[in-house]
């Protein structure tokens, strides 16, 4: 027979504002979804055209999801066959900021690794490591 479980005295901790914003952003392919839709409305098809790594499976998923949460409205197109074109809301674009600043990280990252490569003499050992 196990102790019994106390209750904590202790008051949750207050929301980390930046937890939250990061939590809006999870899932793979989030921020891609959303830097996609920073131009214009776009429709499934296209939005898989513009990210031809991503499954349309995770793609609907990530749609379902930012739509959930408030990023992305869904909007359902008069056409025949039925379609839907998806945009971002104005929480959404509040985001973007924040993901040109880590894109513009990133490429300086991609950049330095770049050049780094370069310097690396290639010797017999490495090629054998490569292969």
């Amino acid at each position: 027979m196990g102790l019994p479980v106390r209750k904590s005295k202790v008051a949750p901790p207050p929301a980390c504002p930046l937890s939250e914003v990061l939590g809006l952003l999870r899932g793979a392919w989030a921020p891609n979804v959303i830097w996609q839709l920073s131009g214009e409305a776009r429709r499934f098809g296209e939005l898989r055209h513009d990210m031809p790594r991503i499954s349309a499976r995770v793609l609907s998923a990530r749609l379902r999801e930012l739509e959930s949460r408030g990023l992305v409205v869904r909007r359902v197109l008069e056409t025949s066959p039925p379609s839907a074109e998806y945009a971002l809301t104005a929480l959404g674009r509040e985001l973007l900021p924040a993901i040109n600043a880590l894109a513009s990280v990133g490429q300086k990252l991609l950049l330095e690794w770049g050049s780094r490569r370069s310097e690396i003499p290639v010797t017999d050992a490495s090629r054998r490591t490569a292969a």
